[in-house]
């Protein structure tokens, strides 16, 4: 079983995590903590209307975290707010309900690497790893919305 979890494809990703320079001048910085197992990422996110022009992530996280956010942070650049809410949606129902993985009718199919975490969803404990780059991600669209609204 922890084959399936911690497979070579896991591991190349989570041994090749993309967009670990921090931004110099975000417009929000998330951090996300699991809980259960302590994983943790920092987001800095940087946007242009409802699109990100930029993203730099710190991640102190388990092998799946890693390469959540190693596959997360490769496709980032360039999508729009509605999108990545929905990305969010769907990993949470992937991991939760079982639902499918993003597939290439998503984004383009640039989110399809995703579906190598599809066996996670038998390990509850480790939902929250996985879940750490999106979550933080729309905790700071949320946030630079809510400054533009403000402002």
């Amino acid at each position: 079983m922890l084959n399936a979890l911690y497979n070579e494809k896991i591991l190349g990703f989570a041994a090749h995590i993309g967009q670990t320079e921090r931004l110099a001048d975000p417009d929000a910085t998330v951090t996300q903590q699991s809980p259960l197992c302590g994983s943790r990422i920092t987001v800095d996110l940087k946007m242009e209307g409802d699109r990100v022009v930029g993203y730099g992530q710190l991640v102190k996280a388990c092998a799946l975290g890693q390469a959540s956010a190693s596959i997360f942070g490769q496709h980032v650049v360039g999508q729009d707010a509605a999108t990545l809410r929905q990305l969010l949606a769907r990993m949470r129902a992937m991991l939760k309900e079982g639902g499918p993985a993003p597939d290439a009718e998503f984004a383009g199919g640039e989110f399809t690497d995703l579906e190598v975490l599809t066996p996670v969803r038998d390990h509850k404990a480790r939902h929250n790893a996985v879940l750490l780059p999106f979550e933080a991600t729309v905790k700071a669209i949320d946030q630079i919305e809510a400054k533009r609204q403000a402002g």
